[in-house]
């Protein structure tokens, strides 16, 4: 096991440096220029362009840039936003709780609410509930999510009036304690049904056909023979291989979840890092892009040497590999 792990660790240890290294090239090779952004387009001034440049150290070739960056980086600094002139580390900090807490009770709610129904269906391959079920998840799955976020505020916001339209609480109210944390689940009603219509689909389908596949294995078949209940059978052997592919997904969407819900962010106005993203996209920000990808990176080895770990448990044949 603790080979396993190390072997595991310095791969995703290598990961992180990779992905460090190339979004720090990409995101300057990229069309577009900060400096100018910061001068203004109308009438940019060339001396203040100059000055900008020389700043922020542009003016220095990209290797130059790249050895002075991860010499800040072992200092544990990520640098100063161009556009904000704060610290990368600070906007960070600001922005990931609200997309966290958004993320983390959608996907909690997604993988729970489609593994139960997968499961259900499973049991009940053929029958016509289970195509229904079938037939409403491809439905839901092929839904844009900023579109469905729109036609959800569209109903219950702007038609029904029920619940607020965008952000993460009421800024017209001085909310404390118990009532601004009512005030922030109301809010967050409308972004979690859109992830969470979005994202059952997919934990449905998977739990659903990876029971059907065990169900099917021999040795289901032999313990049926054994005059083993059926219910015994299930929970105790088909469950726990089955539940390894929704572990996969469950796994993917935490890895993600920094960054995965961008566009539900910006239909809802939701201040998390999704919004912080494309503001850094749009502007050219690069410290800002350069040190939210190295969080992003960071997070995903993180959760996915927890879920390698988490396989070895269920599966002890995972650990030869």
């Amino acid at each position: 096991m603790g080979n396993y792990i190390k072997k595991r660790t310095i791969t995703g240890v290598l990961t992180i440096v990779f992905s460090f290294c190339l979004t720090f090239f990409l995101t300057r090779c990229a069309p577009g220029n900060p400096v100018k952004v910061l001068a203004g387009a109308d009438n940019p001034n060339p001396e203040l362009i100059e000055h900008l440049t020389i700043r922020y150290g542009l003016d220095k070739s990209l290797p130059v840039q790249f050895v002075n960056y991860v010499k800040d980086v072992f200092k544990g600094d990520l640098g100063y936003s161009y556009i904000s002139n704060r610290p990368v580390t600070t906007l960070i900090a600001e922005k990931i709780f609200p997309t966290i807490l958004l993320s983390l009770t959608a996907t909690l709610l997604s993988v729970v609410i489609g593994t139960i129904l997968g499961i259900y269906a499973a049991r009940r391959a053929g029958s016509i509930l289970d195509r229904v079920m079938c037939g409403i998840s491809y439905v839901f799955d092929s839904l844009p999510g900023f579109w469905l976020g729109l036609i959800l505020i569209l109903i219950f916001a702007s038609g029904l009036g029920l619940l607020p339209t965008s952000g993460m609480y009421d800024v017209r109210e001085d909310y404390e304690g118990l009532p601004k944390v009512l005030d922030i689940m109301r809010h967050m009603i409308l972004p979690v049904s859109a992830l969470l219509i979005i994202q059952t689909p997919a934990y449905f389908r998977v739990a659903r056909s990876s029971v059907i596949q065990t169900m099917s294995e021999d040795f289901v078949l032999t313990l049926r023979a054994t005059g083993m209940s059926e219910n015994k059978i299930f929970n105790k052997y088909i469950l726990r291989n089955a539940i390894i592919p929704t572990v996969t997904i469950f796994s993917s969407d935490l890895a993600f979840m920094v960054g995965g819900v961008t566009f539900v962010e910006i239909v809802f106005a939701w201040p998390g890092m999704g919004r912080l993203i494309m503001e850094a996209i749009t502007r050219r920000d690069y410290p800002l892009l350069t040190g939210i990808y190295l969080m992003i990176s960071i997070s995903i080895c993180i959760v996915m040497l927890i879920t390698d770990i988490v396989y070895a448990f269920i599966d002890p044949r995972i650990r030869l590999r």
